[in-house]
């Protein structure tokens, strides 16, 4: 899930830069913002694309890596 908007992002990324630590939202091959907090970016992307699943992303030069255990239960 999330691929096309994964690569949007990437594809964008070096001109998103100058907004390190803003957050954008991302739907299919559109970015819209940046916004100062995650709550203004969610509020964007509900507001222009309704209640579709879309990625709020941090701006970041440096994707940071997240771990998850797959023995969860």
């Amino acid at each position: 899930m999330f691929e096309v908007e994964r690569r949007t992002y990437e594809t964008h990324l070096p001109e998103l830069l100058g907004s390190v630590g803003k957050f954008v939202p991302v739907l299919d091959e559109r970015i819209d913002g940046p916004f100062d907090a995650y709550e203004a970016a969610l509020d964007a992307g509900y507001q222009k694309h309704g209640v579709r699943p879309f990625l709020v992303k941090r701006v970041s030069a440096v994707e940071p890596v997240q771990y998850f255990s797959r023995d969860l239960a």
